[in-house]
């Protein structure tokens, strides 16, 4: 397939009830090994490609080094890629869509992009998020390509108290609905884990809405009920692998 065609395809995994899982990866190597697991596309995490190159997460990691890690990674494997991009390196909706194009140019076909106001606080408010995606959007559509925009709204992530989850749900669904007015193609909701909650948003959203794996986390016949259209597993399976790692070499080290 070409780039469009692994857009066309990707949008096309995203269905409600029918969800497309997506086990995050880091480099070209990790790229590789889920290919040849049986994924059907692939999705970068934020996180664990920051802390794969010594970096810590909230775009700390310089942005030539993430492009030149999502040319590795469709370089060595032919399956769409989608790249956790932040906030774009930009606040500025201009300088947001002109960093994508780096994306674009270098094979990717779609991005989470977040609400969260990076090294700063707070949420951008809707209308200037929205801003964003348009500008996103008009320059994926410029260059033909059926960009798919992942809209992550970070309210469920910044509260770690789980009780006020609920109060935070409508505020959710009104981003949502903005997002996908501005061109958004999912509605990302990490850190939202209420299977009542989940299903609400669902149910209100025009977007496939993607929920992230982690503890806690109904599981994946459960969230494909609820109507969710995407599942993901952010920096767990970074973390996991080095976990076993730092165990195998412990045992070695453990010896001499």
């Amino acid at each position: 397939m070409n780039q469009t065609e692994k857009a066309k395809a990707f949008g096309a995994l995203h269905r409600k009830g029918d969800p497309i899982v997506l086990y995050n990866i880091w480099d070209a190597g990790t790229a590789k090994a889920v290919a040849d697991a049986g994924a059907k596309a692939l999705a970068t995490g934020s996180w664990s490609v920051a802390a794969a190159h010594g970096f810590a997460d909230g775009e700390k990691l310089p942005m030539s080094v993430l492009v030149e890690t999502a040319k590795s990674i469709t370089d060595a494997v032919d399956l769409p890629l989608s790249v956790d991009f932040e906030g774009a390196y930009s606040a500025d909706p201009q300088g947001a869509a002109a960093n994508v194009a780096k994306l674009i140019e270098v094979g990717a076909i779609g991005i989470n992009f977040e609400d969260r106001v990076v090294a700063g606080e707070g949420l951008y408010p809707i209308e200037s998020q929205a801003a964003r995606i348009r500008a996103i959007r008009a320059i994926a559509d410029g260059k033909g390509m059926p960009f798919f925009i992942n809209a992550r709204t970070d309210l469920f992530l910044a509260e770690s108290d789980l009780s006020k989850h609920a109060g935070l749900v409508d505020e959710a669904i009104e981003r949502g609905g903005a997002y996908a007015a501005a061109g958004g193609s999912g509605f990302f909701v990490p850190g939202l884990i209420d299977p009542a909650l989940i299903e609400k948003i669902c149910a209100a959203s025009s977007l496939p809405v993607n929920v992230m794996m982690r503890a806690g986390a109904p599981d994946v016949k459960t969230l494909a009920k609820l109507g969710v259209g995407r599942i993901s597993y952010g920096p767990g399976p970074y973390r996991s692998m080095m976990e076993k790692l730092r165990q195998e070499a412990a045992a070695i080290y453990s010896l001499l």
